[in-house]
């Protein structure tokens, strides 16, 4: 038995008194994705866009509610200035207008038809010239609709798509919200069941289990348990250690709530602490605590990154990407993606405004040795950040409060 909340437990107690929040909050509905639509059709107004196409991903979702995934059959929504067109295989109409939520007829095309020129057909009926493209479709999709809309201008519709769903609505933060305290709550069961030799497969085992009880849609989004040597890896190695007395944990997990994504990190020993870890782990503790401080209405997200790496250069990490240091950006946006724009990372510029959301987690890495990241998230509001979830205080009692 380790205490401060590390150990004492097992899996079997842990996921028998786990329970979903008897009070859940409000998905997406109609009204809003109606909403989002409009703002959609005033973007493409000033780009002067005739039409998106919106392909199965989280776009699709964004806008139209279908958590569909992409496959080699063609799935799209044509949306115009006046007009909403899903393009569906025929077998799959009674699969996909369920969970349609918003206003659209429907095209169908059958398997031996070639889907590309019902979407140029379609087309040319609205009499659109200029369409622009999901970022997220896959090149053999872009590639065909150009050969089949050999007349119409292809544009890329990343730059309306990352803008509207940047700021969230107070639903989405809602949502976002439930899905981290979810996660965290996870962590929190997950660090109880640890024990001398239980492998890192076993730890992701539960914490699949453990997120489906508690009521996210399925188990984990992702997960990575690293133990010791292996935290210095930033996405970890292959293998299946087993966990050691003295060993550092590092556990990085998530879940998704109506698609919206949480993503969370917790660094702590398992055993007596390191000293060296400790130092690491304060240095962390403090960039962490810079780049939210920096994190401003109006300052652009590159001056967050710049934050956190100047607090490590203080120490003599880095400085840059070097090791020991961060070898990465210091967040990323999220959503209904686990990872979508902006970014904190110094080459973007994009002011921070209200509504947006960003994943905080400058992590130190000490090459052969060990990497401390400590990931919590926070939301923008027009004072300034605000955190979805309180940060790790202690290295040692990592779900203790100070």
């Amino acid at each position: 038995m380790m205490g401060n909340g590390v150990g004492g437990s097992n899996v079997s107690d842990e996921l028998q008194t786990i329970r979903p929040s008897a009070s859940r909050v409000d998905r997406i509905g109609k009204s809003e994705r109606d909403q989002r639509i409009t703002r959609l059709r005033a973007l493409m107004r000033d780009r002067g866009d005739e039409a998106v196409l919106l392909t199965p991903g989280s776009n699709l979702r964004y806008f139209a509610g279908v958590p569909w995934g992409q496959t080699e059959r063609l799935v799209a929504l044509i949306l115009s200035a006046e007009q909403a067109v899903m393009i569906c295989p025929k077998f799959e109409d009674s699969a996909l207008a369920p969970v349609l939520q918003i206003d659209a007829t429907f095209q169908y095309w059958e398997e031996d038809e070639d889907p590309n020129i019902l979407v140029a057909n379609v087309l040319s009926d609205m009499g659109i010239k200029s369409l622009a493209i999901d970022p997220n479709a896959p090149l053999w999709l872009y590639d065909r609709v150009r050969t089949a809309t050999q007349e119409t201008d292809i544009r890329n519709a990343e730059p309306m798509t990352t803008a509207l769903r940047a700021r969230k609505t107070a639903t989405e933060l809602a949502l976002l919200h439930e899905a981290k305290q979810m996660t965290l709550e996870v962590h929190r069961r997950a660090a109880r069941v640890l024990r001398e030799g239980m492998r890192a497969s076993e730890v992701r085992s539960f914490i699949d289990s453990a997120h489906r009880a508690i009521g996210a849609d399925g188990g984990n989004t992702f997960c990575a348990v690293q133990f010791g040597e292996g935290t210095s890896h930033p996405h970890g190695v292959p293998g299946d250690p087993a966990l050691k007395e003295g060993d550092l944990v590092l556990i990085d997990t998530g879940c998704s709530v109506d698609g919206y994504q949480s993503d969370i990190t917790r660094t702590y020993a398992f055993g007596a602490p390191n000293s060296d870890i400790q130092r690491i782990w304060d240095i962390e503790k403090e960039a962490q605590q810079a780049a939210f401080d920096a994190a401003q209405p109006g300052v652009a997200c590159g001056e967050v990154d710049l934050a956190a790496r100047r607090v490590l250069e203080s120490y003599d990490l880095g400085p840059d990407y070097r090791l020991p240091g961060l070898p990465h950006r210091t967040g990323h946006g999220i959503g209904l993606d686990i990872h979508e724009g902006p970014y904190l990372v110094k080459s973007d510029q994009t002011p921070l405004a209200s509504g947006m959301c960003f994943s905080n987690e400058p992590m130190i890495v000490v090459p052969g040795q060990f990497g401390v990241r400590l990931e919590d998230h926070f939301y923008m509001t027009e004072k300034g950040p605000a955190w979805f979830t309180e940060p790790q205080h202690s290295y040692t009692d990592p779900f203790g409060k100070v």
